[in-house]
């Protein structure tokens, strides 16, 4: 399958630069898969395209502001740093990361970051893609991830061409997360309010709440021509016994089971593929990629925003949708002036 397929053209415009004012205030559209109508609607009418026995499955994962800004030691040039996530070497202290300037950061080269907290680092490895393995250390000992939060900026997607803000630290984050360690948001949670859970639970619809820490891999470009050649990075989920027990009720008396944004779906269909179509208790790391041709065992719709062209999150709405009813859908949404990507609008599909 050629990547190709998965192009289009979006308007720079549509492409949401700021949250909406409310989150339920998001425009929704609702896409049937049956009979491939169109609706057009807002979050906040989610009960009502709902029914009584569905599981709506959320990620509660909590970004981190991963995004440090700094200098290098001694020549005082600037310096930013992404953290991806925490090196699989040891020690610990050790994070994987992407640098800039990169060709000026070698092996060896210092850096420091400062705010209420100082923060030391050093490069000590290249990697692909302009990675770069960092130590990071305090001054005083104390807690890394503690100096993290309390210097770091939030790492908005490059495609936002503007500086984070205060309010970001909060709107940049579900309703639900809990567990630090992503390095983006699940975005599809980000429509969700207290108010509209509540609606949700007196409609008859359970939550549930699974763990996958979102990476950098989840965003990386598709750089092959053929989709199936594509490799995703390897992410950590965790789901407790709770959850596991809701979902697989639901499944075995035939209700919905409703993923709330790609990372859900990935970690929901993934264990099924290991546990013959049951959702096992436990914790892992999944790198499963879900194209065209995908046989979902879990989910029987999907909530999620409008993505880039030619990204893998595009390929899993199309083998849940269909690429045909998602290529028309895309179409329809830039024809209405939806806004795409993050900060943008939802898409409901059953």
């Amino acid at each position: 399958m050629d990547v190709r397929e998965f192009d289009f053209d979006l308007p720079a415009e549509l492409i949401a630069q700021e949250p909406a004012a409310e989150r339920t205030g998001a425009r929704l559209m609702h896409l049937d898969r049956a009979a491939g109508s169109l609706t057009h609607t807002t979050v906040s009418a989610l009960p009502g395209l709902l029914r009584a026995g569905d599981v709506v499955v959320v990620n509660n994962t909590r970004v981190f502001p991963a995004r440090l800004i700094g200098r290098r030691v001694p020549s005082g040039g600037g310096v930013e740093c992404l953290l991806i996530g925490k090196s699989e070497l040891s020690p610990s202290g050790l994070w994987e990361a992407l640098v800039h300037p990169g060709q000026k950061l070698k092996p060896g080269a210092r850096v420091v970051f400062e705010g209420v907290r100082t923060l030391h680092g050093e490069i000590l490895e290249r990697r692909f893609f302009g990675r770069r393995i960092v130590r990071l250390w305090t001054e005083d000992g104390s807690p890394v991830d503690e100096a993290v939060d309390a210097i770091g900026h939030v790492p908005l997607p490059p495609y936002i061409k503007r500086t984070d803000t205060i309010d970001d630290r909060e709107r940049y984050q579900t309703v639900f997360a809990r567990a630090r360690g992503s390095v983006a948001a699940p975005t599809a949670g980000l429509h969700f309010t207290p108010s509209l859970v509540q609606a949700l639970t007196a409609r008859g619809v359970a939550v549930a709440e699974i763990t996958l820490h979102v990476g950098y891999g989840t965003f990386q470009p598709v750089r092959v021509e053929r989709v199936e050649d594509h490799r995703l990075e390897a992410e950590h989920y965790e789901i407790d016994g709770a959850a596991a027990s809701l979902i697989n009720r639901a499944l075995a008396e035939e209700r919905r089971v409703i993923a709330v944004g790609t990372t859900t779906t990935r970690t929901l269909e993934a264990v099924a593929r290991a546990h013959a179509g049951r959702i096992e208790p436990g914790a892992g790391d999944t790198s499963l990629f879900i194209y065209p041709g995908f046989e979902f065992r879990v989910i029987r719709g999907l909530l999620t925003n409008f993505h880039l062209p030619c990204s893998s999150l595009l390929m899993l709405v199309s083998a849940f949708a269909g690429p045909d009813r998602v290529r028309a859908a895309y179409a329809a949404a830039i024809a209405a002036r939806y806004r795409f990507y993050s900060y943008g609008d939802a898409m409901l599909i059953l």
